[in-house]
Formats: structure tokens, C-alpha cells, sequence
């Protein structure tokens, strides 16, 4: 499903991937962990496309992505990968239903449809009675469903999440680990998650521990 073969990544002189190697099956969950610096996010953005390597190669379901232009790159970003983040990044003027059917739009798939699935996905989630609610207008633990169904929207291969309990109460991520476990069941999709969380990373199929630049 995914696989990273001798990832590096280096700012100027700072180099914080220094060969990593990895394979995850379709339909894991897989958590990473690790103090800070150790190049957690750096590997996310990265396997997720959002950054290329200064060495090294990524493929996800066997098509090497960075050999790929930046539109089709950009293009297949937005077919086959989700992303969750600690801060939701909703946008605040636009209702939930508006947030989780932008990836739908961006793709130019049919609005009415779109918003169809946004509504679906929002009522997975609990969340049917806030569609037409604004980010202001949600708890934390609400805006970060609102994110994972936008992750969901155009039903990617994979989801990365960057410490996505990191910003939730205990109920609230407690809640939010289990409905990744639940989708993954539902749907068969794989899921990378950095995380400082250890009930989280302990609950995942797989832990991969980062230290220094490489998985040890």
C-alpha cells in the first residue's frame, strides 16, 4: 500500500530524515511515535505528499508519486490521501457541510452529490444536526469529526493525522480513536498517525518509533 524507501530530508544544513524505510498494508493502522524533533511530522508530510524528500522515493499503491508532476501530483493528493491535523484547519466562514464538501469541489465533482455525501458522512458521524453550523459554533471535539469527514469526503486509500487527539480533552479523544478504528473497519482504510498520545498508540495494529531521523 505504502511504501518509503532510504527517506531523507534536510534545511540547509539541518538534516532531520536520515534514511528511513518503511512498508505499511492497506488497511493498517499504524501510529508514530517519539520525542519532539525526532522527524515525526517531517515523515508525515512527506508519505502524505504535502513535502518531497531530499532523497529517497515514495510509493502509494505502487505509483511513485514524486516521479509525478506537480498538478498530477496534486490531482492524485486529492483523489487517494486524507489529512487530519491537531487544529482541524476549518475554514470559519464556511458551515460544516461546506467544509467537508470542499475536496469533492475541488475535485469538480457534482455539488449536489458532494453535498449529499458531506451530509452522509456528517451523519456517521454524529454530526446530521450541526451541518449548518460554523466552526465558532462547535466544540473542539465536533470541528475535529467535521475534519476527519473531510478527510473522508472524496474516501481515500489513507488518512495521515498529526497528533489529531492532541488538542481534545480525554472524553473527546478517547472518542475520536475509536471512530478511527471504526472507519477503518467500515470502509478498509489504512491510517498513519503521529502521536503523543500512548493509549492511542498503543490501540494501533502497528507503533513505529522515530528517533534521531530513522525508525529504530
Amino acid at each position: 500500500m505504502i511504501v518509503g524507501k532510504n527517506i531523507h530530508k534536510k534545511y540547509a544544513d539541518l538534516e532531520i530524515l536520515k534514511g528511513v524505510d518503511l512498508e505499511i498494508k492497506q488497511g493498517e493502522i499504524v501510529s508514530i511515535v517519539g520525542s519532539s524533533g525526532a522527524g515525526k511530522t517531517t515523515l508525515l508530510t512527506i508519505l502524505g505528499t504535502l513535502d518531497k524528500p531530499t532523497q529517497g522515493e515514495v510509493f502509494i499503491n505502487n505509483e511513485s508519486v514524486f516521479a509525478l508532476n506537480d498538478k498530477k501530483l496534486a490531482a492524485f493528493r486529492n483523489q487517494h490521501i486524507g489529512f487530519v491535523f491537531q487544529f482541524h484547519q476549518l475554514l470559519p466562514e464556511f458551515t460544516a457541510l461546506e467544509n467537508v464538501s470542499i475536496p469533492a469541489l475541488i475535485a469538480k465533482k457534482n455539488k449536489k452529490e458532494s453535498e449529499q455525501r458531506a451530509v452522509e458522512l456528517l451523519d456517521l458521524l454524529n454530526l446530521k444536526d450541526r451541518i449548518n453550523h460554523k466552526p465558532s459554533e462547535l466544540s473542539g471535539g465536533e470541528q475535529q469529526r467535521v475534519a476527519v469527514a473531510r478527510a473522508l469526503m472524496n474516501n481515500p486509500k489513507v488518512i495521515f493525522a498529526d497528533e489529531p487527539s492532541g488538542n481534545l480533552d480525554s472524553k473527546n479523544a478517547e472518542e475520536l480513536h475509536q471512530l478511527f478504528f471504526k472507519l477503518r473497519d467500515t470502509f478498509n482504510q489504512t491510517f498513519i498517525i503521529v502521536t503523543h498520545n500512548n493509549d492511542l498508540a498503543k490501540m494501533a495494529d502497528r507503533t513505529l518509533v522515530m528517533k534521531d531521523g530513522r525508525i529504530v
